[in-house]
């Protein structure tokens, strides 16, 4: 998902496109295969949320170059938190601590405004989706509320008031929707995470009232990331705290999807190291048999991590593999993104450092990520905090 807003400086686009000078890319010594000359990927925006770099920054990489899209960047008036994109590529939401906001997107992932007032005050919005019908907003918001607003497919709006159901906390950290459109899942720091039904085809598609969250596994430890694999077979969550011992207690839980129905199942084997202290994001790749975690925190390392889990099936039994493969990553690691052609892994950091990750997929040993390309997306320091890429 940060201070109040302030109006950003006209020179702001100035600034990011002449930010592609000395050191704008940070291309490995030791390239091969991937490098960056053959590199490109689908469309993705970067939220910038540094004073005098608030503002939306859509990319795409050709041929090795990061290629601003037209018509960026979309400056901000107030400190954003989040932003997603709608399942049809046709609209794009960003929260602040003004509320939320719609964006269409046109020709070449080109932003255009649709109202300079939000469509929703809430200023709380942590982490926000739209659901696979492009017809609800689904927001975790810091007020303590899980929100629901019904949208237009057509138009991206609002089509009727917001409706909610209370959280089992006020801490929400990160949200997702499954991809069957089933329930939506929320990382509710020391409060555990929250399984909640969903049901688009429902005029209110909330229960009034949430089940139990799953419960922390460590002592003092909180949730701060969840993602559901594409195949809708395993359920992951990022934990702090989660293993015994002094450094790096970070871990990466799993669970049987099929049974949030119920009684949540972890697999055995659960819980796995993540690498780190901090899990703050997980990435479970399109093609379904890979999962990326990001550790925002290493104990005795300044930067972060981004380590990979291949997922293996038996029958009905499933079970996480840690690859040999850890890649760096820049200051405080804050979200993971896959571009829409499965070429890339994106990942912003908010420290800086690289403000932008880019890695391939290796083509020799299945899972591995190459570390590619690094990039800042502004006049650092940015505070680059989250990351969408077009479906």
């Amino acid at each position: 998902m940060k201070t109040g807003g302030m109006q950003a400086s006209v020179a702001l686009a100035t600034m990011l496109l002449v930010a592609g000078c000395s050191k704008f890319w940070d291309v490995p010594t030791n390239c091969t295969v991937n490098c960056p000359a053959t590199i490109s990927s689908g469309v993705f925006y970067v939220l910038n949320s540094n004073a005098g770099q608030v503002a939306i920054a859509g990319y795409s990489i050709v041929k090795g170059t990061l290629t601003p899209l037209k018509g960026g960047p979309n400056v901000l008036t107030a400190a954003p938190l989040n932003i997603a994109i709608a399942p049809n590529n046709s609209f794009l939401y960003v929260s602040t601590k003004s509320g939320i906001y719609l964006y269409t997107i046109g020709a070449g992932g080109a932003l255009a405004p649709v109202s300079t007032t939000p469509i929703l005050a809430d200023f709380a919005a942590i982490s926000l989706q739209v659901d696979a019908t492009n017809s609800w907003l689904v927001e975790a918001s810091g007020s303590g509320y899980l929100y629901a607003l019904p949208i237009s497919p057509l138009t991206g709006s609002p089509t009727g008031t917001v409706l909610q159901t209370p959280l089992g906390g006020i801490a929400p950290r990160q949200m997702t929707i499954s991809p069957d459109n089933t329930y939506v899942i929320v990382a509710l720091g020391q409060g555990g995470t929250e399984v909640i039904p969903f049901t688009a085809s429902n005029a209110n598609p909330l229960p009034a009232v949430a089940d139990i969250p799953i419960a922390v596994k460590g002592v003092g430890g909180a949730a701060l990331s969840v993602a559901v694999d594409p195949a809708n077979q395993l359920l992951y969550i990022g934990e702090t705290l989660g293993l015994s011992g002094s450094s790096n207690t970070g871990v990466v839980r799993a669970f049987i999807y099929s049974s949030l129905g119920g009684t949540p199942t972890e697999v055995t084997g659960s819980p796995y190291a993540s690498g780190g202290l901090t899990p703050v994001s997980i990435l479970p790749a399109a093609a379904g048999a890979y999962v990326y975690v990001a550790n925002a925190t290493i104990s005795n390392i300044s930067t972060g991590t981004v380590v990979g889990f291949s997922k293996t099936t038996t029958g009905t039994s499933y079970s996480l593999l840690p690859l040999n493969n850890t890649v760096s990553a820049g200051n405080t690691p804050a979200a993971l993104a896959e571009d829409s052609t499965g070429s890339v892994v994106l990942l912003v950091n908010s420290g800086g450092s690289p403000d932008l990750n880019v890695y391939t997929f290796d083509t020799t040993t299945l899972g591995k990520l190459n570390p590619a390309l690094t990039s800042a997306t502004g006049t650092d320091p940015v505070g680059a905090l989250a990351i969408a890429a077009a479906p």
